[in-house]
């Protein structure tokens, strides 16, 4: 269930697509492409796993073609938003925190880093991949948890999409449909997304595997989520420390007040 070598050439080709993804980026001058990068790892090293394996079966084809459909909808949806726009302002900020230099640097601090996350983060798929346990109510419950994830992230970034594209909501707080229950739906569902994939690799005996969504879930409350986007959100937008007040940052709930 684990091969530490089919594991390493796993890392192997994340780290190449982190160098192709940063050689583009250079003339660009845009390391924000590495957001619509971000789950063309996952597709790589899912397929990466699946032509590893020994002899795939349902489970790793199921898996497959959900980690396939989540990141081409999240892919898409990303490269759609930013296409034609300048740098996204945290890049910005990273340029600016590390210039001169930030072409080159930004081949590890960036890209690389990435990479090696993504590959940390793809554990579960090596496990339900490899995994030979018959389907069980595990995968039942998993998948019911990645859809009730993928309804989330895509619900969420398409009412986003549409309040952002009237005029008249210009610099004002996005606080409805799914928005009204947490401030970030978009999170919570890649949450659950990942929570998904490791019940799938749960059920093929793969519960090592555990540390893979703990990481994500850390690294959108903490460190390039949550925290990071309210940071100075509320100088920007007036009306967000009152939103705040009355929204549960990440799990869904009813408003409070």
């Amino acid at each position: 269930m684990f091969d530490l070598s089919l594991y390493g050439t796993g890392l192997a080709a994340a780290l190449g697509l982190a160098l192709i993804a940063w050689l583009v980026s250079i003339p660009l001058k845009k390391a924000s492409i590495a957001d619509s990068v971000w789950p063309i790892f996952f597709i790589l090293l899912a397929l990466v796993y699946g032509l590893g394996a020994s002899a795939p079966g349902a489970r790793a084809t199921l898996v497959f073609v959900l980690v396939l459909l989540w990141g081409a909808r999240l892919g898409l949806y990303i490269t759609r938003r930013n296409w034609g726009e300048p740098e996204d302002r945290r890049y910005r900020a990273m340029r600016s925190a590390n210039d001169p230099g930030f072409w080159w640097k930004s081949g590890y601090i960036v890209f690389g880093l990435q990479g090696a996350l993504a590959w940390l983060i793809s554990l579960p798929l090596l496990a339900a991949i490899l995994g030979t346990a018959p389907l069980n109510w595990l995968d039942v419950a998993a998948l019911l948890l990645w859809l009730c994830g993928l309804l989330f992230e895509a619900v969420g970034d398409r009412q986003l999409a549409a309040f952002k594209a009237r005029p008249e909501n210009a610099g004002q707080v996005m606080d409805r449909g799914l928005w009204r229950y947490t401030r970030h739906p978009n999170y919570f569902g890649e949450a659950c997304v990942w929570w998904g994939f490791y019940l799938f690799a749960l059920a093929a005996g793969g519960w090592w595997s555990i540390g893979s969504p703990i990481l994500i879930t850390w690294l959108l409350l903490r460190v390039s989520g949550v925290t990071l986007l309210e940071q100075d959100i509320g100088e920007r937008r007036p009306g967000y420390r009152e939103y705040i007040e009355r929204t549960n940052a990440f799990i869904p709930g009813p408003p409070r007040g």
